[in-house]
């Protein structure tokens, strides 16, 4: 076992070695790298990878966008020192970009509507270069550049983080003397309002039936990230209001990063990695972080080494999609070569000036990397589980779902969104066939064929110190080819079926992952295409078995991935240490693993360890294993539960966790039948 003063002098070596400088120095490599790939006048920069579903002239200007953005930290930061001529590079694609006539012109926004996005990238970068670039501009260029940024102005239909890219622009367009309209603000204010939770979070939009589930790190690199520089743009301090919510947020994100730098791997938009560092720069910059300034160096210099030491830039220089290296599988429809240069976010901390007691102060190990703990953040809905000695962090997830999907649309889990349970050394399974059929951190209802339910949307039950506990209606997916009547190649069907409650009981490492479904309310005759929530497909009538999968561990190739099989438990081990176990405690009795090849972006081969009841269960029984994700330090422990019984109640489902040495957690399931 690794001690905790060992564990926390590996922890700073990182900060020791991240001064300002490797940061200056790191991100001019990165700029450097991507000036081959501009187009001849400056404005469009076609990064090698795939192509967004908004187009390669769309991705252009993203390219420059996101990398003008991380030139205007470097140079502000610098005081406008500019060895690079970095501001020449973007004055020209500015002026050619915004030019209607040349060749190479930006698409508007009302001909593209991600151009808001990077929009917002332009005229914060324009801001923070005010006096070296824009106001150096020819009245022309100024005039052009005011012209294609006021395409935002009246435009509506904001979501989610949306609205701040028009606050931005919009004031960045007040401070220039150009079009703004208050309509605008105001709205987005309302909307904004609307979606904060509590807690420092915000729902990045609401979902089906306006619930406001959308829970990812969203919250801090645009939530966060835009008031602090809406708040430069206007040349005041954060607004009270904005500095609280930072400060909350920050307080409970700290425990979402592991002692090695591994931030947890969760959410749409992974692939931009170090811009997850954002907000915990943006406290520092705003006075409003609880980490001391030894702590944010400390926690951002090992995130950063993290990400460079495992491969993600490549060996062109360049940032491809990806979580370590390139990875396609983790990119959304929007994401395009040049998404991933949202990690220029992560370089905020160039604004802190080189005598800023973040690069002053010696290197301190974060509160949240002292001592292993479980966390509950109520907001989002998450327990998290930390364990520093060997940089894991794993939440249990009872309250995020980003349900957008209409009920009658035929839907998968959204593996980012939907499992039961994500950590930071470890990736939801990404294939076509996974996402189809899930397994790891996953909960499910199998039918006759085997094929695993699907999690719909999360409805909380509880969430206490060591306890959750949601509900979801499941349903099966029908694909093309998995059906002998001929149906369509392109039909997707789905059946319904019976709400599945789940529950997590966490105690350090361990966690006791615990299921069963409820007898739903009769809706008519089974089949008839009606249904409580109106969703126009025919119900599932059973009987089903249930699984439960373990954590999925991935490794450069199969041989590197050990599989060990008791009687009722698997685990799936690696060589630096790092395990995956399930084990039997009640319910389900039958051990195995499913292998994938290509399915992690971690590694080319994964396995994830599964166990399944032995034969269909009814309503209320329940299955329960002992779930657990370790690393090196802690060798195999089976026994760390002592009995798992289901306690006397007439109306509802309640489980007792008994843990070696008498602790006893009890879990309680709604009323049955379900409300």
């Amino acid at each position: 076992m690794t001690s905790p003063d060992t564990a926390h002098h590996t922890a700073l070596r990182p900060a020791q070695r991240w001064t300002r400088d490797r940061w200056l120095t790191t991100a001019d490599q990165l700029l450097d790298a991507t000036a081959a790939h501009a187009s001849p006048g400056r404005s469009l920069i076609r990064l090698p990878g795939p192509v967004s579903a908004s187009g390669g002239w769309s991705d252009g200007l993203e390219g420059y966008a996101r990398t003008f953005l991380l030139a205007a930290f470097r140079l502000r930061g610098e005081d406008g020192d500019d060895p690079h001529r970095l501001l020449e590079r973007y004055a020209d694609g500015l002026r050619h970009g915004t030019d209607p006539a040349h060749p190479e012109r930006w698409p508007r926004i009302d001909e593209r509507r991600q151009a808001v996005v990077e929009a917002a990238s332009v005229a914060v970068a324009l801001s923070e270069t005010r006096e070296w670039l824009w106001d150096r501009l020819d009245p022309a260029a100024q005039e052009r550049t005011v012209d294609w940024l006021a395409g935002i102005v009246g435009t509506r239909g904001y979501r989610n983080n949306w609205i701040w890219f028009q606050n931005i622009i919009e004031e960045f367009l007040v401070s220039v003397g150009g079009p703004w309209d208050q309509a605008d603000l105001d709205r987005n204010e309302e909307l904004q309002e609307r979606l904060y939770v509590g807690d420092g979070w915000y729902s990045d939009g609401h979902g089906r039936d306006g619930r406001r589930q959308s829970f990812d790190w969203y919250a801090g690199w645009a939530w966060h990230f835009y008031p602090v520089l809406h708040a430069r743009i206007q040349d005041r301090p954060l607004a009270r209001r904005h500095a609280d919510r930072l400060h909350a947020y920050l307080g409970q994100a700290r425990h979402l990063v592991g002692s090695t730098g591994a931030p947890l791997l969760q959410g749409r938009s992974a692939t931009y990695r170090l811009g997850m560092l954002a907000p915990f720069w943006a406290g520092a910059l705003a006075d409003a972080t609880p980490l001391a300034p030894g702590e944010t160096r400390a926690l951002t210099g090992a995130v950063a080494e993290h990400f460079l030491a495992a491969g993600s830039v490549d060996e062109h220089g360049l940032l491809p999609i990806g979580w370590h290296h390139r990875y396609d599988r983790v990119r959304q429809l929007y994401t395009g070569a040049a998404s991933p240069y949202w990690a220029s976010k992560g370089f905020l901390g160039l604004l802190l000036p080189p005598d800023h007691a973040v690069w002053t102060a010696e290197p301190e190990t974060p509160e949240a990397w002292h001592d292993g703990a479980v966390v509950p953040l109520r907001a989002p809905g998450w327990l998290v589980s930390s364990t520093p000695e060997d940089g894991l962090v794993r939440i249990v997830n009872h309250g995020s779902d980003r349900l957008l999907e209409h009920a009658a649309e035929p839907r998968a889990d959204d593996p980012f969104y939907r499992r039961t349970a994500y950590a930071n050394l470890v990736s939801p399974q990404l294939s076509q066939d996974a996402i189809a059929a899930p397994v790891e951190s996953h909960v499910a209802l199998l039918d006759a064929d085997g094929t695993p339910s699907h999690r719909d949307g999360v409805d909380r039950l509880a969430l206490g110190d060591h306890v959750a506990t949601s509900w979801s209606r499941v349903h099966w997916l029908d694909l093309p080819g998995a059906a002998s009547d001929g149906g369509a190649a392109t039909w997707v069907a789905m059946r319904r079926g019976p709400r599945l409650v789940t529950a997590s009981v966490v105690r350090g490492r361990f966690e006791v992952r615990i299921g069963w479904y409820l007898q739903d309310v009769p809706d008519g005759v089974p089949g008839n295409g009606t249904d409580v929530d109106g969703a126009a497909w025919p119900r599932e009538v059973g009987p089903w078995s249930l699984q439960v999968g373990g954590w999925a561990l991935a490794a450069p190739d199969a041989a590197r991935l050990t599989v060990e099989t008791g009687a009722d438990w698997v685990r799936v081990a690696r060589p630096d240490g790092l395990s995956s176990l399930v084990k039997a405690l009640t319910g389900l009795g039958v051990p195995g693993t499913r292998r994938r090849l290509g399915a992690d972006p971690l590694g080319a081969a994964s396995a994830t360890p599964w166990l399944r009841s032995s034969r269909p269960v009814a309503p209320g029984e329940v299955g329960a294993a002992l779930v657990v994700l370790t690393g090196a330090s802690s060798p195999l422990d089976l026994h760390a539960v002592e009995s798992v019984t289901r306690l006397p109640d007439a109306d509802r489902t309640r489980v007792a966790v008994r843990w070696r040495g008498g602790l006893v957690d009890v879990v309680d399931g709604p009323t049955s039948p379900a409300p």
